[in-house]
């Protein structure tokens, strides 16, 4: 193995073999991030450090950005695990099942010959009521199930709730219970932050999905800010412009990133409405 280096560090030159393979010539190889995650997060378009992050994708990763790992019996009960990020920050966080609920469900409808584009999808969701049916993401029943569909018709039969029945609830369902979990998994990060949060930063896929965003907004009470869809790739070539010198912090990373990608603020509506489900979704899922 070689030396441990901070993201950032200039490892050497490219290999000649692999730059020959490549057609790259020599190149600088430099220890970026280590992580898709913690590149992602480097590119949060924070102009202070009073945020949450949500990586947003087939799993979600929500946490805060710290100097100090926070370890002890609550964190570890929790589930709540501590990795290194930029410029020697931690990523204190907890891992949340994401857009693999909805991948699952439409792998299955593809198989009947229903094909949905995510713009469908937010109409479909938002043709039918909401708060019939939630559920828990984290689940076990929900980790590989031979049938998502019926996996989330079984939890909420056993539950003693509306059973959703068209492919409509079915959306619903999975996008107001995440934004619900999103919601609880929030409140426990203000527990254990040495700061306030004021924002959501959601990054990844997942911030491109209007109504998911709105929802979490409105579950969560703060202000959401969505993108960029593309942070790890960003994050990961900031810090080769930091080893390059042409910045020199990560707050200069996430100034220039706010000054160059577009995103979009989320305000939390119906928040009366949002605070009564999430007490139904706490009764439900006994969290």
């Amino acid at each position: 193995l070689g030396d441990i280096v901070m993201p950032g560090h200039v490892i050497g030159m490219l290999l000649d073999d692999i730059s020959a393979e490549c057609e790259l010539g020599k190149v600088p190889v430099v220890a970026v991030a280590g992580h898709d995650t913690a590149s992602a997060v480097a590119a949060v378009t924070a102009l202070n450090e009073n945020f949450a992050y949500l990586s947003s994708g087939t799993w979600s990763l929500m946490g805060i950005e710290v100097r100090d790992a926070i370890i002890n019996q609550e964190s570890f009960r929790l589930n709540f695990t501590n990795e290194g990020g930029v410029e020697g920050t931690t990523r204190f966080l907890k891992n949340i099942t994401g857009m693999w609920l909805l991948e699952q469900c439409l792998k299955e409808w593809k198989k009947e010959g229903v094909y949905y584009a995510y713009e469908e999808l937010v109409q479909l969701a938002e043709s039918v009521p909401a708060f019939q049916s939630m559920i828990d993401p984290d689940h076990p029943s929900f980790a590989n199930p031979a049938s998502m569909v019926q996996s989330i018709v079984n939890y909420c039969l056993s539950t003693n709730q509306y059973t959703p029945s068209s492919h409509a609830e079915i959306v619903r369902c999975i996008f107001e219970s995440l934004a619900l979990k999103y919601n609880y998994v929030l409140g426990l990060l203000k527990t254990f932050a040495p700061f306030p949060i004021e924002k959501l930063h959601v990054i990844g896929g997942g911030s491109k999905i209007f109504l998911l965003n709105q929802f979490t907004a409105n579950a969560v009470g703060l202000p959401l800010v969505a993108g960029p869809s593309e942070a790890t790739a960003i994050g990961n070539i900031m810090m080769q412009a930091k080893a390059a010198g042409v910045v020199d912090s990560l707050q200069e990373i996430r100034n220039l990133i706010f000054n160059s990608v577009s995103v979009k603020v989320f305000l939390p509506q119906n928040t009366r409405n949002w605070i009564d489900a999430y007490q139904h979704f706490l009764q439900i899922t006994k969290l």
